[in-house]
């Protein structure tokens, strides 16, 4: 529908409400007569309880979720106490000539005390419900709109697709990097001589390092200029190295650690050659005991 045709939708809904409003007025203002009120507060009567509805009414297309139902109950409450009131002015023919006593609306005793209870009691109501309606709608969040992503054309994702699903075998034989030697701290200005030097981070005790599940990526031959130029020493190569460099040291400084930084060698086979070193000692200390 066009906005022509929403606007006069809503001018003959104003119209049609403004038409039925002016009828229950009437009503509405005798039964406030007849309860006691001044003509001040007898017309202004009809605008408490008709235009409450007018609020509710707008409070449900504003608000959502509990906030909305709770604007419906407060809408059908004072439809149908208006409705009871139109009603009573119906069947009580003494109401249009004002010649009705005071606090008489019906002949039964108690349904005059529900119909006088409820006529004074809807404008307490008007103040309460108004005032927490009006709240509610002011405190309202409105839904923020989802949003929207560019849309990607059918050559983009295949494309995308093709590109992940594709397999280490599929992209060719990988060939590793060429690896540039690291020049010398010396050689390099000194904020990079600086920037090389990076605190080491400290791991809490018990920390575990987490496996990862991504498979390792093929990386080929390690090129030769990568390889260490020293060659492989066998155990007893390392045992004499060790022998060597530990000759002037005192048992107290036969330490793995100190054999490791010796001989240049993994902490493993300095722990070896620690406990090797040692029980040669002991052993010749002991010969050396028994021939004396």
């Amino acid at each position: 529908m066009n906005r022509f045709g929403k606007g006069l939708l809503v001018a003959a809904l104003v119209g049609v409400v403004g038409m039925a409003f002016r009828v229950s007025w009437n009503a509405l203002r005798d039964v406030a007569t007849a309860t006691g009120a001044d003509p001040t507060a007898a017309t202004l009567y009809p605008f408490v309880v008709d235009g409450l509805m007018a609020l509710a009414l707008v409070a449900t297309l504003v608000l959502t979720g509990d906030a909305r139902r709770f604007a419906l109950r407060v809408l059908a409450a004072y439809t149908l106490a208006s409705l009871v009131l139109n009603y009573v002015h119906g069947v009580v023919p003494e109401l249009h000539d004002e010649v009705v006593d005071w606090g008489r609306l019906a002949d039964w005793d108690p349904a005059n005390w529900a119909l006088v209870l409820l006529a004074t009691s809807l404008p307490v109501g008007s103040i309460y419900f108004g005032s927490d309606l009006v709240a509610k709608v002011l405190h309202h969040q409105p839904i923020d709109r989802p949003v929207e992503y560019p849309a990607t054309t059918p050559n983009q994702d295949e494309a995308a697709e093709t590109y992940v699903n594709q397999s280490m075998a599929d992209l060719g034989v990988s060939v590793a990097a060429p690896i540039l030697p690291t020049p010398a701290v010396g050689e390099l200005p000194a904020a990079a001589a600086v920037s090389l030097v990076k605190p080491t981070d400290r791991v809490p005790a018990g920390a575990v390092a987490a496996e990862s599940t991504r498979p390792r990526r093929a990386t080929g031959r390690v090129p030769e200029v990568a390889r260490s130029s020293r060659p492989a020493r066998t155990a007893e190569q390392l045992l004499i190295e060790a022998r060597t460099a530990t000759a002037d040291w005192a048992d107290r400084e036969l330490t793995a650690e100190g054999i490791r930084r010796a001989v240049r060698t993994s902490p493993a086979k300095a722990r070896v050659l620690r406990d090797t070193l040692r029980a040669e000692r002991e052993q010749a200390a002991g010969a050396g005991g028994a021939a004396a």
